[in-house]
């Protein structure tokens, strides 16, 4: 098989013509968010040009501490963003989401690079690129998870209190929340695995085949990562919820 074909700045260019039919597709369905498209393209483009070279060099120097640094960096930042998205959450809520994002991304990542493909888990060149799809799908579930379960109580704040001066403990009525907005965040996971190598490649596998992987092998590598992220999914929202849901009610059984 033939390796990836290298393409240059120019062609690269020629992708962004494609922005084009969207901004006027965009337009024409008044849709005011043009500058937000393309500061997210450009962002995108810089953040990647930036990590791309910063991979490079780690790749280049191998060491543990650059590889361990470059995982810490991409907990913090995922952890961030997933505070960033809901302020509405108190500080116990965090502590449960954090916790559960940092053991849960970190046993999968460990279990895949470590158990499966049998590598150093400093090993940058599995451990980055793993990292990021295990982690980054995880922060996407648990954004799910966390709106579904808080948007639910917000919805039955008035049916939750009737229940509490009826005397039912609080983990009771918030059980069939935590249940249906773990289901919620795992939808996506499960539809992308159902309609995976029938209705559409996988970003991975496509990626290992275009430079000249053998597609028994990507094929291979694309269920185990698929594994891998529907229990980090599953673990992170779990975890976060079960713990955190305690936070929202004091030892009086009062919603806070």
């Amino acid at each position: 098989m033939q390796g990836v074909v290298a393409i240059s700045i120019f062609q690269f260019s020629l992708i962004y013509l494609l922005l084009i039919i969207v901004l006027i597709m965009m337009k024409k369905s008044k849709i005011n968010e043009t500058k937000l498209l393309l500061v997210a393209s450009l962002r995108m483009t810089i953040q990647l040009i930036i990590v791309g070279y910063i991979l490079q060099y780690i790749f280049s120097n191998p060491k543990p501490v650059f590889t361990a640094i470059f995982l810490i960096l991409m907990i913090m930042f995922s952890i961030e963003r997933v505070f960033k998205s809901r302020k509405d959450l108190n500080y116990n809520f965090k502590i449960a989401i954090g916790a559960s994002l940092t053991f849960s991304g970190v046993f999968v990542l460990f279990f895949f690079v470590i158990v499966v493909v049998k590598k150093s888990i400093f090993n940058p060149q599995y451990t980055i690129p793993l990292a990021g799809m295990i982690i980054g799908n995880a922060m996407t579930g648990i954004n799910i998870g966390i709106k579904s379960f808080m948007d639910s109580i917000e919805k039955e704040k008035n049916r939750i209190n009737t229940l509490i001066n009826l005397g039912i403990e609080p983990k009771d009525i918030l059980r069939p929340f935590i249940n249906d907005s773990l289901e919620t965040a795992l939808i996506p996971t499960l539809n992308s695995m159902l309609g995976m190598g029938i209705i559409f490649l996988p970003g991975m596998m496509t990626g290992q085949i275009l430079s000249g992987t053998l597609p028994i092998t990507a094929i291979m590598y694309q269920i185990a990562i698929m594994i891998a992220i529907c229990t980090s999914v599953c673990a992170t929202v779990f975890l976060s919820l079960n713990l955190g849901y305690k936070s929202l009610y004091n030892n009086r059984k009062q919603f806070l």
